[in-house]
């Protein structure tokens, strides 16, 4: 699928699945997606004060936990689908943090701000459905300050017999499914297991990030490696 014809399929899929959105999450990983982003953000290590854009954010589940982290603001909450960004937002206005966080319709593929700009820029579950991964992981890296941490938590593809099979059994099969059950929207949840089929495996996108000039740059492997978290920093010259 071509670049602009994949980013207006993608945007169609998720304006129309987002008000099912976090209950389909919580399904389709059983909800561990919830534990491995608390453990992405014991990594993150942030402090209070610490400014960051979350990438795709969608419904602002991470949005809120980097908020609540950061304590005093400067949190960024980016993505292409209004439809989602208003899920988010009503979130957001429950919990008190609408002054805090800033949500911007926009594209990850070219960020709204100047180099040097945030802590941290983050993705979650949103880098396998961009146009060029490469070009939204070097965005990531241009926005933040030498010192800042790009990180990434998305699907990944495991390695290990059998359970690889029933791993794209799942995929594949029960759920576009569930999708179709309880979200009436089996093609949209078609494009979820479709989205991994070219994305990077956790090794070839460590790769990238070293490829990009990212240092120390870290990856966890979750659940047999259906997701996996990678870390990497930016250095303090001007590469």
């Amino acid at each position: 699928m071509e670049q602009q014809a994949k980013e207006q399929h993608v945007h169609s899929v998720f304006e129309r699945i987002a008000p099912k959105y976090d209950m389909m999450n919580d399904l389709i990983s059983f909800r561990r997606h919830k534990a491995w982003r608390k453990f992405t953000m014991r990594k993150m290590a942030m402090s209070p004060g610490d400014t960051a854009i979350d990438l795709c954010c969608g419904t602002c589940d991470w949005t809120i936990d980097i908020a609540q982290a950061s304590k005093t603001g400067g949190i960024v909450g980016l993505d292409f689908s209004q439809a989602m960004l208003d899920v988010g937002k009503t979130k957001l206005d429950k919990m008190g943090l609408s002054r805090q966080v800033t949500l911007v319709q926009g594209n990850a593929m070219s960020l709204p701000y100047p180099d040097n700009h945030f802590d941290y820029a983050t993705i979650g579950f949103g880098l396998r459905n961009v146009p060029d991964v490469i070009k939204v992981l070097s965005e990531m890296k241009r926005v933040v300050k030498p010192g800042g941490q790009v990180v990434c938590l998305e699907m990944s593809k495991p390695g290990w017999q059998p359970f690889k099979f029933f791993y794209y059994f799942y995929f594949r099969k029960i759920m576009p499914l569930l999708g179709k059950l309880i979200a009436k929207s089996h093609e949209q949840y078609k494009w979820l297991p479709e989205s991994l089929v070219t994305f990077p495996d956790r090794k070839r996108l460590a790769e990238i990030y070293r490829e990009i000039g990212l240092q120390d740059v870290r990856d966890y492997g979750f659940a047999g490696g259906v997701a996996a978290l990678h870390m990497g920093t930016k250095g303090t010259d001007k590469a």
